[in-house]
């Protein structure tokens, strides 16, 4: 069963990643991915978290476009799918990308402050 929620999941995630790309026509739907996608065990909702750069303001703006464009991006899923019963979709900023990118500079800091005092102890 687990298996078969892993599939469906990346599945989902693969659909989801063309249908906003291609088929949403909002403007607030900048360049975003979809990170992960986790469905339940009865197959009644799929959170989709997202990743975008930019400021609180751009990522309000695109949580708001994919709430809005939600029941089109869902029709169109069922196209897709192979289910009986398209889950409800739950979208979720994911920060881990922003996360990474900020401890990849405290990272390269680290490492030049510590070339600049003359290398390792």
């Amino acid at each position: 069963m687990a298996d078969r929620l892993g599939r469906l999941a990346e599945e989902i995630k693969r659909e989801l990643s063309s249908i906003i790309a291609k088929d949403v026509k909002d403007p607030r739907l900048g360049m975003i991915s979809i990170t992960e996608v986790n469905v339940s065990r009865d197959l009644s909702w799929a959170k989709v978290y997202y990743s975008q750069l930019g400021s609180e303001e751009e990522r309000a703006q695109t949580l708001e476009g994919l709430n809005r464009a939600k029941g089109f991006i869902r029709t169109e899923l069922s196209k897709r799918l192979r289910v009986r019963h398209t889950p409800e979709i739950i979208f979720e900023f994911d920060p881990s990308l922003e996360q990474g990118a900020k401890m990849d500079a405290l990272l390269r800091t680290l490492q030049v402050s510590r070339e600049e005092d003359g290398g390792d102890e």
